[in-house]
This record gives structure tokens, sequence and C-alpha cells, in this order.
């Protein structure tokens, strides 16, 4: 292995699997850790962002934390996908609904973002580039659902610059089909794209943002997130 700790990323060249789960939240990436992999070792705890590697039914997968925003897993997931070799990239995160047929505790599993960020400027692009997720990726995690019965939507998202929107422009989106709303999928899709990487987010409905709903209870969040989990591992494999 050798040592070439990133900036933001404390791990040896090695010390991450290809194939890698990415939570928003460090503690998430942490409870992935300890109930889903087994012989699961902390690669990096800078900045509190934690980082393990171990083995689910025996092949090595990270799960590495991302962090809130386009800026945040923009940076987590260039440094993956550039410095250490990682080939797939699995957002599992949280999104609130913007579409009737879209409930709490369901699943979306995100073929496009929409955005309204201007991540997108650096690559000098002369039109708009439409991030998408990974087509095998996409496939083989709808499959996993249907096999263990659990409600999986696939269709356009939206990533989001800022969490409290003061132009209220929801049901703009809303309109257009868009079926949740979060904060990071976009620019991981761009990453992938120019890194010629692979990439999906997986998202559980944690809260309806046009009705304003509080989010699910601890109970039902910690189940939905559990099938989200194992649905995205099992995509991996």
């Amino acid at each position: 292995m050798s040592d070439i700790h990133t900036p933001h990323i404390g791990a040896a060249k090695g010390e991450i699997a290809p194939k890698v789960l990415m939570p928003g939240d460090p503690l998430r990436a942490k409870f992935i850790a300890e109930n889903f992999l087994g012989d699961a070792v902390c690669y990096s705890e800078i900045r509190g962002m934690y980082g393990f590697t171990g083995l689910y039914r025996g092949e090595r997968v990270s799960v590495q934390g991302s962090g809130m925003g386009v800026s945040s897993i923009g940076i987590y997931s260039s440094e993956l996908y550039g410095f250490y070799d990682v080939d797939t990239i699995i957002r599992v995160g949280t999104a609130g609904c913007l579409v009737p047929e879209v409930k709490p505790r369901d699943i979306v599993l995100a073929e496009g973002a929409c955005h309204d960020t201007t991540f997108d400027r650096q690559y000098r692009l002369p039109g708009t580039f439409a991030p998408t997720a990974d087509f095998g990726l996409l496939a083989g995690a709808k499959a996993a659902a249907e096999k263990r019965g659990i409600t999986a939507h696939v269709g356009n998202v939206l990533t989001c610059e800022v969490y409290y929107d003061a132009s209220n422009s929801l049901a703009e989106w809303s309109r257009m089909g868009v079926l949740a709303v979060e904060m990071e999928a976009a620019a991981l899709y761009m990453n992938a794209a120019y890194a010629k990487k692979k990439a999906l987010c997986i998202l559980t409905i944690s809260n309806d943002p046009l009705k304003g709903t509080e989010d699910l209870s601890a109970e039902e969040r910690e189940r939905s997130l559990t099938d989200m989990i194992e649905v995205a591992l099992e995509t991996l494999l």
C-alpha cells in the first residue's frame, strides 16, 4: 500500500475497496460498517467524516460519509474516483417526496438528477449536461428491491443547492414529475461521468416538504434505511 492520503480522506491506497456506499451522515457510515460489514476497519476519521472497509458476503466493500450538499460530495467522490481507484459509488441517503405516488418510507432510485446548482460549470460544456445513473446499477437495484417486496420508484430527482429555499420552487418541480428532492445526486453523477466511473443514488423518503410533514419517527427511519442499505449492498455484488 502506498501512503497517498488526500486532504480529506486519511487512507493509504489499497485500504478502500473499489465499491463504496456513500451516506451523507458520517454516523450512518459507522452504523453501516458496524451492522452490515464483517471485519470492518476504519481507514479515515478526518473532519469526523468516517470511512470503513469490511466484507459483505465475502466481498470487500467500503462505506464513506460524504457530508451534505454538492460541494461536499463533490470533494469526497472526486478523491475516491481519482486517487483510490474506486469504480462504483452508491449514495444511500434521504429525500423529500414531491409527487403523490411517492410516500414516506418508499425508496426512490434516481435515474436522473435535475439540479439548480452551478456544479457543471467546471466542465465548460457548450450546453446543459443531464446527470444520469449507471444503467446496470439502476437495473440491479430495481431487481434487488423487487426481490424483497420493497416499493422502489424510478425516475428524476432534484438536487438542490439550498435546504431552506426562499423561492419555494418545489411545486414547480413537482409539476414536471420530479419524484423527490435531495442535495447530492447530481454532483455524484457528474463526477462519475467525468471520471468514466459508475454511480447510483438510492433514497429513502423521510418527509413531504410540500405538505410540511415531519420526518419519520426514529423507529420508522431505522427500518426504512435498513431496506435501502440492503438493496444497495446487494446491488454492489
